[in-house]
């Protein structure tokens, strides 16, 4: 059960592999899941630290980015991002399908630290040469 669960978990990860490279996921992440040996709350749990990692990236990007906006598109940024996160939360709360067993939990935290990485990587590109 343990493999098969490690193998679903795998065959979901692999696509998101490399968009979780071109989303700037830390080593600290890496590193964790390297030691995790594929016990689902093991990482489940790098997962969560890195959400909470690319979460600070993201509020820090968007606080950058609000800095250098005019009043109008300070709006539009802000009702934006409002709507991103409603997507975000909806996106990834469909991934953890109660039916799904341990893999949906993984499933879910990794659609987050995803969609949160990718976000905080396209604010910090807004607006650079």
């Amino acid at each position: 059960m343990k493999t098969t669960s490690l193998c679903l978990a795998l065959a979901f990860t692999m696509p998101m592999a490399a968009q979780a490279q071109e989303a700037n996921l830390t080593q600290q992440y890496q590193t964790c899941m390297d030691k995790s040996d594929g016990a689902t709350q093991n990482m489940v749990e790098c997962i969560d630290a890195e959400v909470r990692r690319q979460d600070a990236r993201l509020n820090k990007a968007y606080k950058e980015l609000m800095t250098d906006l005019t009043a109008p598109r300070i709006k539009r940024l802000q009702d934006a991002q409002r709507a991103w996160l409603k997507f975000r939360d909806s996106n990834c709360a469909f991934y953890y399908d109660p039916e799904g067993g341990t893999i949906a939990r993984v499933n879910a935290v990794t659609c987050m630290m995803n969609l949160t990485a990718s976000r905080a990587k396209e604010l910090a590109s807004v607006n650079q040469p």
